[in-house]
């Protein structure tokens, strides 16, 4: 079950964390994006942070699944109920480490690499971030536009 969370946000920080590790960039939009999450057995197993930009381009600025949940389609759900709940919406948009785990997820979702941030992680992260033995730098920006 999907449903958005509109009070005490930061109870899912640990949750957010998983999909960007930099805490003072998640707080940055923790307040003022619109927040879902998915319970699974009655655990929080995923979390999706958006922000509308203007009437039809929506931000993906967070996803993250709880790693004993990952590999089950919920990430895949997620994407899907957010384009869904934002159906006023034509594009869609997010930026992710060029990661051999988040870059075929993204691209299997319908999104195309659309630019290129260089020295993203290297430049706003206190720490290196390691993602399936690979080094973060660059962020990837991904787009996807409804037919």
């Amino acid at each position: 079950m999907i449903r958005q969370v509109t009070e005490n946000k930061l109870r899912l920080l640990d949750l957010l964390l998983i999909g960007d590790e930099q805490e003072n960039l998640v707080m940055q939009y923790i307040n003022t994006c619109d927040l879902f999450v998915f319970e699974q057995d009655g655990v929080e197993a995923a979390v999706c942070a958006v922000v509308l930009h203007n009437d039809n381009t929506l931000e993906i600025k967070n996803i993250a699944v709880r790693p004993e949940f990952q590999r089950r389609g919920i990430g895949r759900n997620m994407l899907q109920f957010v384009e869904e709940n934002y159906s006023q919406c034509s594009s869609f948009f997010l930026g992710t480490g060029d990661s051999p785990l988040t870059v075929p997820f993204y691209e299997s979702c319908g999104f195309s690499r659309s630019g290129v941030i260089p020295d993203y992680f290297t430049q706003n992260y206190d720490h290196p971030i390691f993602e399936a033995g690979v080094q973060l730098r660059d962020m990837i920006i991904f787009k996807k536009l409804k037919p």
